[in-house]
Protein backbone atom coordinates (compact mmCIF):
# COMPACT_ATOMS: atom_id res chain seq x y z
CA UNK A 1 0.00 0.00 0.00
CA UNK A 2 1.25 3.48 -0.88
CA UNK A 3 2.09 5.69 2.07
CA UNK A 4 -0.04 8.85 2.28
CA UNK A 5 1.39 11.92 4.00
CA UNK A 6 -1.03 14.65 5.08
CA UNK A 7 0.56 18.10 4.94
CA UNK A 8 -0.68 21.67 5.11
CA UNK A 9 0.52 24.87 3.50
CA UNK A 10 -0.11 28.57 4.11
CA UNK A 11 -0.79 31.13 1.44
CA UNK A 12 0.16 34.14 3.57
CA UNK A 13 -1.23 37.27 1.92
CA UNK A 14 -0.10 40.84 2.57
CA UNK A 15 -1.46 43.54 0.29
CA UNK A 16 -1.05 42.10 -3.23
CA UNK A 17 1.82 39.83 -2.25
CA UNK A 18 2.15 36.20 -1.16
CA UNK A 19 4.90 34.77 1.03
CA UNK A 20 6.97 32.11 -0.75
CA UNK A 21 9.79 30.06 0.79
CA UNK A 22 12.55 28.12 -0.98
CA UNK A 23 13.21 24.64 0.38
CA UNK A 24 16.60 24.32 2.06
CA UNK A 25 19.47 22.19 0.71
CA UNK A 26 18.99 19.37 3.24
CA UNK A 27 15.27 18.88 2.44
CA UNK A 28 13.59 16.73 -0.16
CA UNK A 29 12.71 18.84 -3.19
CA UNK A 30 15.54 21.22 -2.24
CA UNK A 31 15.57 24.44 -4.20
CA UNK A 32 11.87 24.41 -5.05
CA UNK A 33 9.58 27.16 -3.81
CA UNK A 34 6.63 26.32 -1.59
CA UNK A 35 3.92 27.70 0.59
CA UNK A 36 5.32 27.06 4.08
CA UNK A 37 3.76 24.49 6.36
CA UNK A 38 4.34 20.85 7.16
CA UNK A 39 3.01 17.53 8.31
CA UNK A 40 -0.19 17.10 10.26
CA UNK A 41 0.57 15.16 13.44
CA UNK A 42 -1.76 12.63 15.07
CA UNK A 43 -4.53 14.36 16.99
CA UNK A 44 -4.15 17.71 15.19
CA UNK A 45 -6.58 19.41 12.89
CA UNK A 46 -5.05 20.76 9.69
CA UNK A 47 -5.48 24.30 11.03
CA UNK A 48 -3.72 23.46 14.32
CA UNK A 49 -0.87 21.83 12.41
CA UNK A 50 -0.47 24.88 10.21
CA UNK A 51 -0.28 27.29 13.15
CA UNK A 52 2.28 25.02 14.85
CA UNK A 53 4.41 24.52 11.75
CA UNK A 54 4.55 28.25 10.95
CA UNK A 55 5.53 28.98 14.54
CA UNK A 56 8.30 26.34 14.37
CA UNK A 57 9.60 27.05 10.84
CA UNK A 58 9.20 30.82 10.59
CA UNK A 59 8.75 32.03 14.21
CA UNK A 60 5.48 33.78 13.31
CA UNK A 61 1.94 33.75 14.64
CA UNK A 62 -0.83 33.33 12.09
CA UNK A 63 -4.57 33.09 11.76
CA UNK A 64 -5.75 30.32 9.44
CA UNK A 65 -8.53 31.42 7.14
CA UNK A 66 -10.28 30.03 4.11
CA UNK A 67 -9.45 26.57 2.77
CA UNK A 68 -8.17 26.88 -0.81
CA UNK A 69 -7.51 23.42 -2.22
CA UNK A 70 -6.11 19.95 -1.64
CA UNK A 71 -3.68 18.47 -4.13
CA UNK A 72 -1.93 15.11 -4.32
CA UNK A 73 1.57 14.47 -5.58
CA UNK A 74 3.23 11.06 -5.91
CA UNK A 75 6.87 11.38 -4.84
CA UNK A 76 7.69 7.78 -5.70
CA UNK A 77 7.99 6.85 -2.03
CA UNK A 78 4.55 8.09 -1.05
CA UNK A 79 1.70 10.41 -1.91
CA UNK A 80 1.73 13.88 -0.41
CA UNK A 81 -1.76 15.26 0.16
CA UNK A 82 -1.33 19.01 0.54
CA UNK A 83 -4.19 21.15 1.85
CA UNK A 84 -3.55 24.86 1.48
CA UNK A 85 -5.26 27.68 3.37
CA UNK A 86 -5.28 31.44 3.12
CA UNK A 87 -3.53 32.75 6.24
CA UNK A 88 -2.96 36.08 7.92
CA UNK A 89 0.28 37.06 9.63
CA UNK A 90 -0.73 38.42 13.04
CA UNK A 91 2.62 38.66 14.88
CA UNK A 92 6.32 38.53 14.05
CA UNK A 93 8.38 38.67 10.90
CA UNK A 94 9.38 35.43 9.17
CA UNK A 95 12.73 34.03 10.33
CA UNK A 96 14.07 31.24 8.12
CA UNK A 97 14.95 28.11 10.12
CA UNK A 98 14.49 25.47 7.40
CA UNK A 99 14.33 27.46 4.15
CA UNK A 100 17.20 28.98 2.20
CA UNK A 101 15.34 32.05 0.89
CA UNK A 102 11.97 33.77 1.10
CA UNK A 103 10.10 36.49 -0.74
CA UNK A 104 6.90 38.46 -0.56
CA UNK A 105 6.04 38.21 -4.23
CA UNK A 106 3.20 39.84 -6.19
CA UNK A 107 0.48 37.35 -7.07
CA UNK A 108 0.94 38.22 -10.74
CA UNK A 109 4.59 37.03 -10.56
CA UNK A 110 4.09 33.71 -8.76
CA UNK A 111 4.44 31.64 -11.93
CA UNK A 112 7.99 32.99 -12.34
CA UNK A 113 9.27 30.80 -9.49
CA UNK A 114 10.07 27.08 -9.71
CA UNK A 115 7.37 25.64 -7.43
CA UNK A 116 7.22 22.22 -5.82
CA UNK A 117 4.73 20.18 -7.89
CA UNK A 118 2.13 19.91 -5.11
CA UNK A 119 2.02 23.74 -4.80
CA UNK A 120 1.43 24.51 -8.49
CA UNK A 121 -2.39 24.16 -8.35
CA UNK A 122 -2.47 26.68 -5.49
CA UNK A 123 -0.31 29.11 -7.51
CA UNK A 124 -2.80 28.84 -10.38
CA UNK A 125 -5.78 29.28 -8.06
CA UNK A 126 -4.27 32.38 -6.41
CA UNK A 127 -3.53 33.93 -9.81
CA UNK A 128 -7.11 33.31 -10.96
CA UNK A 129 -8.55 34.89 -7.80
CA UNK A 130 -6.17 37.72 -6.97
CA UNK A 131 -4.16 38.76 -10.05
Amino acid sequence: MTKRIEVVGAALLRDDRVFAAKRGPMKSMAGYWEFPGGKVEAGETPQEALVRELREELRIETRVGEFLTTTAHDTGSGIIELSTYLCELIAGSPVLTEHSESRWIPVSELAGLEWAPADIPTVELLQERFA
